[in-house]
């Protein structure tokens, strides 16, 4: 097979296709692991020097430093910048259903959206391919209203109904601009479920999510592009509703909370991409160089034939992941992920290249 580019390799997986190799790319490398390995770099030039598939990026939101670690972002949101890449909403601006009334969120189609996505789409379209992180239908009201409240406001259908409903149609339009502008792909990130259970029962997510969630990737899917949703935890009591809302690449497939990917090829891989699931919590943290080649060539060989894959970690490579490791997880996906996939080997030949 020619070999493709990275736009080609990666868009070809999402829409369960057999690309020339096995594309990779992280929603989240920690600056602490990308700077032991390439020193000094932003995410844009590791991704680049690393030879990653995509180029990842989001809207532009204007924030407000209130204290050293303390800020107000354009939804109205309190937010606390700590170790980690991602920032905790410590307070929201909607607490009832006339606070929602009164409210107005940012404006998709602001002057300075999306200079940040124009900058990635002029220097790589083609090459790399282009995510732009959106939402779905939980992240943004969880912001707004804190998680506890959130989870009392499906006792209030009007206002649990108005929220999904605002972050449905403002995503939409958001993914509009994004695909006008060139981005590739949609990522959303509306995390469902906890390690141990989904965070509502299985028929509240029917009654209050499912329906908002297959139009919102309907929205998306007429923007031209296709959807990797992302969710953490232990999803296997909403799975075929996952499936059956459209998606085109289920992420992370996580690990920790017992999902199998292997099952999930198995039984969906006709009908979804997937994306994953190196244990980034155990194996990539704790676990040695050994530890994770063998895992990684497990991952491969369960999800990898066929194509409609994407190797990854089982969420993010955070500041807690050995940089060696995430080196290891690298290599091996690089070279053993070739099409046609063959791991008909003993794995100790492996560990002995890489280490």
């Amino acid at each position: 097979m020619a070999e493709m580019t990275s736009c080609q390799r990666v868009m070809t997986a999402i829409n369960g296709g057999v690309p020339d190799r096995i594309p990779h790319f992280e929603w989240i490398i920690d600056q602490r692991v990308r700077r032991v390995i390439c020193p000094g770099s932003s995410m844009e030039e590791f991704t680049v020097r690393m030879g990653l598939d995509a180029m990842l990026t989001s809207p532009d939101y204007i924030t407000e430093q209130l204290s050293e670690n303390t800020f107000k972002n354009e939804w109205g949101c309190m937010i606390e910048k700590g170790t980690e890449q991602h920032s905790a909403t410590l307070k929201g601006p909607i607490q009832s259903l006339d606070d929602f009334k009164n409210y107005t969120p940012p404006d998709p189609y602001a002057a300075h959206r999306y200079e940040s996505l124009k900058k990635i789409v002029a220097r790589y379209k083609g090459s790399y391919a282009i995510g732009v992180h959106l939402n779905d239908v939980l992240s943004i009201p969880r912001n707004l209203m804190g998680f506890e409240r959130l989870m009392m406001a499906f006792a209030e259908p009007e206002l649990i109904q108005s929220m999904v409903d605002m972050s449905v149609k403002l995503n939409i339009k958001l993914a509009q601009e994004a695909a006008r502008l060139g981005a590739d792909f949609v990522f959303t990130g509306d995390d469902y479920a906890s390690t141990e259970a989904l965070f509502i029962s299985p028929c509240m997510f029917e009654q209050y999510l499912y329906p908002q969630l297959k139009e919102v990737v309907a929205g998306f899917h007429d923007c031209g592009m296709p959807v990797i949703k992302h969710t953490d935890g232990n999803i296997t009591a909403i799975l075929d509703m996952l499936i059956d809302s459209g998606i085109d690449c289920l992420d992370p497939i996580d690990p920790v909370a017992g999902m199998d990917i292997a099952m999930i090829k198995q039984k969906y891989g006709d009908r979804v991409a997937i994306k994953g699931n190196v244990d980034c919590a155990q194996t990539l943290t704790f676990g040695s160089v050994e530890d994770v080649i063998s895992e990684t060539l497990d991952v491969i060989g369960k999800a990898a034939p066929g194509g409609g894959f994407i190797a990854s970690s089982g969420n993010s490579i955070h500041s807690s992941v050995k940089p060696e490791n995430y080196l290891a997880m690298l290599n091996t996906i690089r070279a053993y992920g070739k099409y046609p996939i063959n791991l008909d080997f003993d794995s100790s030949g492996a560990v002995e290249a890489f280490t």
